[in-house]
């Protein structure tokens, strides 16, 4: 018995299932789900044992027919998507639907949608149910969800990290940010999703690491030329600038330097 990783979106996260066949990394299978059977593609092995694990089953390899039913259902639940918003609007509800999804089965339909306050939409999941004839789930995600499901570029001039191959994000604090040396200026620390960045979070270890035995901007510290103050610090390239006099000189903290103030 073989445990695979497979996605259901080609950024999406990774969920578990088990296989009594052989499949191939990139393999395109039909899998069972609480909510149904998916189309997904096996992004790894994951392990190999005897055991029985307690993950959902793959049922089979993926066959051309699957792959036109699942390029059809993509077509219908972006033709249920403006439905949807249509709804939404009709009902005057306070709220943005930003994706809809079909199960492989058509045993439910998803929409996922952004508010800022709790919204009773139980009236458009009966109109919904009326039109599509199968289970309706509704479901509100935060700005940092929205964005990764829609996508966009970040002020580093590359995809967000969080649509390219984020699966999963761990509590970021303004902490992080002053641990890097940023200026707390929204513009420079927030994303598109107008949240802290990501990055400051996955970089947070090595900023920390970098920082070990470095002077603080305003410390004291011995040079060759005397004792100064520093004015920056390069964390990553551990290095600083210090003032002594009213010369300004580099001081690289890959080679020894001794603190005075310690």
């Amino acid at each position: 018995m073989k445990v695979y990783s497979v996605k259901f979106k080609e950024q999406g996260k990774n969920y578990y299932f088990n296989g009594n066949d052989d499949y191939n990394k990139d393999d395109y299978v039909i899998v069972e789900t609480e909510k149904g059977l998916q189309y997904g593609k096996i992004s790894g092995i994951v392990s190999e044992s005897d055991e029985v694990n307690s993950y959902k089953n793959i049922i089979r390899i993926a066959s051309e027919e699957d792959k036109e039913e699942y390029l059809k259902l993509l077509k219908e639940a972006n033709e249920a998507l403006e439905k949807c918003k249509s709804l939404v609007e009709n009902l005057e509800l306070n709220m943005h639907v930003i994706n809809a999804e079909f199960t492989f089965d058509r045993t439910q339909l998803l929409f996922n949608f952004t508010s800022d306050e709790r919204v009773d939409f139980r009236e458009l999941a009966k109109r919904l149910a009326g039109i599509y004839h199968t289970r309706i789930e509704l479901r509100q995600i935060g700005a940092r969800d929205k964005a990764k499901e829609i996508g966009g570029i970040g002020i580093c001039g590359g995809r967000i990290c969080c649509s390219r191959f984020l699966n999963h994000i761990d509590a970021i604090s303004m902490n992080m940010a002053k641990n890097q040396n940023l200026a707390l200026n929204p513009s420079k620390i927030n994303g598109v999703c107008g949240r802290l960045l990501c990055c400051l979070q996955y970089e947070d270890d090595n900023y920390l690491e970098c920082s070990k035995g470095l002077p603080s901007v305003g410390g004291n510290i011995n040079t060759s030329n005397g004792e100064g103050t520093v004015v920056s610090v390069d964390i990553l390239n551990r290095k600083c600038k210090v003032l002594v006099g009213s010369n300004k000189e580099e001081v690289d903290f890959n080679e020894e330097v001794k603190d005075s103030t310690k």
